[in-house]
């Protein structure tokens, strides 16, 4: 099952074949030290405030608490969505009054999922996270949703991170003759800023500022340069969306909904390396979605490029200050709650003509935590036989450990093909459930 909050958009722009893809804002720790809350930068003085520290009054939502909880209650009558499950009228008068410190509101948590009420064959997540602190904030929420996506997460569940590639096993040698291409990707939220449903222009434009400076300083095959969205031609922008290489136009009702479309396409783009293998998309669902990929079946190469990447990211935000938010419970902690923990998507192309027309291929998916996309991404049909298939869970479980999933399944995956090839049953190789 796939629950995701802009799984349309994500889908179409991660799922080819190819895939071919300092600050101006203060340091909270550093904020809140300061007796003024003021900082200078080389050659101008600013007194941004990171949203998290500052004073602030949500006008707006005290106007609603003029009226009864129940005519603010949202008809959540049709919905589809694990929000629509778990918010009740008594939960919502719960926590109605209440807001982040920058202000977001359980109202904005619930929009999108309130706007779109679900998809007939994906149970969407159905609401976003606004900053580090909503997750906390709102945790009667978040947690029954966190725990019915994440397949019975609790909130006592302490979340675990291997970026060690040399822990995965195998990897190297997935048959190129079903194994069209391999990525991994992830993000990456940048502390002291809002996130992308809440974040405003000044904040956004900090972020890719910082991510540029960044990101200009890795070398060798990971050296690249920046694209900003702004800077480009529609048809150049156009090209590489159907080339699958960036991020689509902000067309889905989820994204809209949310608030992350606002003042597209301003401080956006994208980063990529001299040989494209290794993206990093500013300021999209998440302030960083970092991607490595190639085309073929060795995952182990892409994941290694991954790892070795966002791990030289995270020392060049260090060095100016800066840390992604983590924590221990919910790993890092992205815009989506189906994102939460690693984060990680590992995927490959692969061409399954026999078993994906085979009735017991999606207990076979289900069975090794696996879950299948169409060649063109979620809600697309598998054009020639070619799936998308990636890990189905991102929370409660390792990089390392949700790779070598990937790795162990597609091996499976394509002697169950190569057996129906030869007209021979497939019984004997039922996986028991992981």
């Amino acid at each position: 099952m796939v629950s995701n909050c802009a799984s349309a958009w994500e889908g179409q722009a991660e799922a080819a074949w190819t895939l071919g893809l300092t600050s101006a804002f203060i340091n909270r720790d550093s904020l809140r030290n300061s007796p003024d809350s003021q900082t200078t930068e080389p050659g101008r003085s600013s007194s941004i405030m990171p949203a998290a520290a500052m004073p602030f009054s949500n006008s707006h939502n005290t106007l609603k608490l003029r009226f009864p909880a129940e005519d603010e209650f949202p008809d959540l009558s049709g919905h589809n969505n694990h929000m629509a499950k778990v918010l009740t009228p008594e939960l919502y008068a719960e926590l109605r009054a209440k807001s982040t410190p920058s202000g977001f509101t359980v109202d904005d948590v619930i929009q999108t999922g309130v706007d779109n009420p679900g998809h007939p064959y994906i149970m969407t997540v159905g609401c976003v996270a606004g900053d580090e602190e909503s997750y906390d904030v709102f945790k009667e929420l978040f947690d029954p949703i966190i725990e019915d996506r994440h397949g019975g997460y609790k909130p006592t569940d302490e979340h675990k991170t291997d970026l060690n590639p040399d822990n995965l096993q195998g990897g190297d040698d997935l048959d190129p003759n079903y194994v069209l291409s391999s990525r991994v990707r992830t993000g990456r939220s940048i502390r002291g800023f809002c996130l992308p449903p809440h974040c405003s222009r000044g904040e956004r434009r900090a972020i890719e500022k910082l991510a540029v400076e960044a990101l200009s300083s890795l070398d060798g095959d990971l050296a690249g340069r920046y694209y900003a969205l702004k800077s480009m031609t529609e048809a150049e922008q156009q090209q590489l969306i159907d080339d699958h290489f960036l991020f689509d136009k902000p067309v889905s009702p989820l994204l809209l909904a949310s608030g992350m479309a606002r003042d597209w396409p301003d401080a956006r783009g994208i980063w990529h390396n001299d040989n494209k293998t290794f993206l990093v998309w500013i300021n999209e669902e998440d302030h960083l979605r970092v991607i490595s990929m190639q085309k073929g079946g060795n995952m182990k190469e892409v994941f290694t490029r991954f790892c070795n990447g966002l791990t030289q990211i995270e020392t060049l935000f260090k060095s100016k200050n800066y840390e992604f938010m983590w924590n221990p419970h919910l790993g890092y902690i992205l815009t989506c709650p189906s994102n939460l923990g690693t984060g990680l998507r590992a995927g490959v192309h692969i061409k399954l003509p026999h078993l994906g027309k085979h009735e017991k291929f999606p207990e076979v998916l289900k069975r090794l935590r696996l879950q299948k996309r169409g060649t063109g991404g979620v809600d697309t049909a598998a054009v020639g036989g070619v799936f998308d298939v990636s890990n189905a869970d991102r929370l409660g479980f390792s990089e390392v450990e949700l790779v070598q999933m990937v790795v162990d399944g597609v091996k499976l995956l394509i002697e169950m093909e190569q057996r129906l090839e030869q007209g021979q049953a497939i019984d004997d190789l039922m996986p028991a459930q992981k």
